[in-house]
């Protein structure tokens, strides 16, 4: 019987010449796999018949723009998960679930091996290929271009010789990668990182410095998920799309930063999530009125863990699994309503209400009607400072002898 490669695809030039360069490299049959996670563009039929024009012996596509939404985004979103404080994880969280149907097809078609389109100096060949050892410990792994030599330069030749129907002529300078939760853009002119980005890299938000007129939107949420906008039931879907358009409209979710990447090396990104952003802060600031206080500070280094596990690839680790459970723990009165503005690139909350809200108006006000007995306050501070207050004693009798 022979061999079965299974091959991420996404009907780009690299991944279509692939198909027949892997055919040629090893003598195996090649199934194309194509993942829609919303990042737009052709049809997944249109992709789907490439694949098989291209010489793929099947095409698996799969529509996870909800299954991306529901278990990828969400659990990012409840961890306001923001790699190095910025990085809102946009290809990161959506390699586990292109990895669940490469694997997924693998068992349906009888692969052996998966292939994908990754270079061996990226993060996404860790994410591949870690995501894949654990759901499919069996299952080998290549990477043509990293492999088999695969270059542009031969990509470009090798589908020019066989006729294949793609595009090899048009020449963008960028790396450019995206989905519903976001969009990310590097190489070409931005590896200088003291260049400023221009203009045409970006795609999901519109030039900030002349906004339209300020937006306001009501986010509501239930237990970490938004659930409405503007008093509309949404899913959580059509909430990040949504927020993509009005957001996006403002300019918010612009990012550019330096990151540390798995690999070693530092690399200049630029990112555009404006539902992503915009989320995350409404999010974050419902947090701060219904998560007690010692909690809220444990979680947000649990979030900055999260955020380094998921950025190195290991979305489905033993450890990432527990910070999940005490994660979804936190969101259990994490319900309520976010008021903010969207304008000139920023999302400003103006505004908070929540059934569940930690926030006691009786005990804050400094106006008649404070409840807030102030005859406690020089007991409790005295016992605060008490190991300081003993250390320092120590210190200064030390320092005397």
């Amino acid at each position: 019987m022979t061999e079965r490669i299974v091959l991420a695809y996404s009907g780009g030039l690299d991944t279509s010449v692939a198909i027949g360069w892997i055919g040629e490299a090893t003598g195996a049959e090649v199934i194309a796999v194509a993942v829609d996670v919303g990042q737009g563009g052709e049809s997944l039929e249109d992709i789907r018949q490439r694949a098989l024009a291209c010489g793929a012996v099947e095409a698996y596509v799969a529509d996870a723009r909800d299954e991306f939404a529901n278990e990828y985004a969400m659990p990012t979103l409840k961890a306001n998960a923001l790699y190095q404080g910025h990085y809102p994880l946009v290809s990161a969280i959506s390699r586990p679930v292109i990895v669940k149907h490469l694997v997924k097809a693998a068992r349906e078609f009888g692969a052996t091996t998966v292939a994908h389109g990754c270079t061996g100096k990226g993060n996404d060949q860790v994410r591949f290929e870690v995501g894949i050892q654990t759901l499919g410990p069996d299952l080998k792994c290549i990477a043509p271009v990293r492999d088999l030599a695969l270059t542009r330069d031969k990509a470009i030749a090798f589908a020019e010789a066989k006729g294949l129907p793609i595009e090899t002529t048009k020449k963008n300078p960028y790396s450019i990668d995206q989905n519903v939760w976001g969009r990310a853009v590097e190489t070409g002119y931005l590896e200088d990182i003291w260049n400023a980005p221009t203009k045409d890299i970006y795609d999901y938000t519109a030039t900030p410095e002349f906004p339209p007129a300020p937006d306001e939107v009501v986010i509501s949420f239930h237990q970490g998920v938004p659930v409405a906008i503007d008093g509309v039931k949404v899913s959580a879907l059509q909430a990040i799309q949504e927020l993509n358009r009005r957001a996006g409209a403002q300019g918010v979710g612009r990012i550019d930063v330096v990151e540390d990447r798995l690999v070693g090396i530092k690399s200049r990104e630029i990112y555009e999530a404006p539902g992503a952003m915009a989320l995350i802060t409404a999010h974050k600031h419902l947090e701060d009125i219904t998560i007690e206080r010692e909690q809220a500070r444990f979680k947000a280094t649990v979030s900055q863990r999260w955020a380094e596990l998921v950025y190195d690839g290991q979305w489905f680790s033993p450890l990432k699994r527990s910070l999940d459970a005490f994660i979804e723990d936190t969101q259990k009165y994490v319900s309520g309503d976010i008021r903010m503005t969207l304008h000139g690139g920023q999302a400003i909350v103006n505004g908070r209400r929540s059934e569940t809200s930690l926030y006691d108006f009786d005990l804050a006000t400094y106006d008649t009607g404070d409840t807030f007995d102030q005859s406690q306050a020089k007991g409790f501070i005295e016992l605060w400072g008490m190991s300081s207050k003993v250390a320092s004693t120590r210190d200064q009798r030390a320092a005397g002898k």
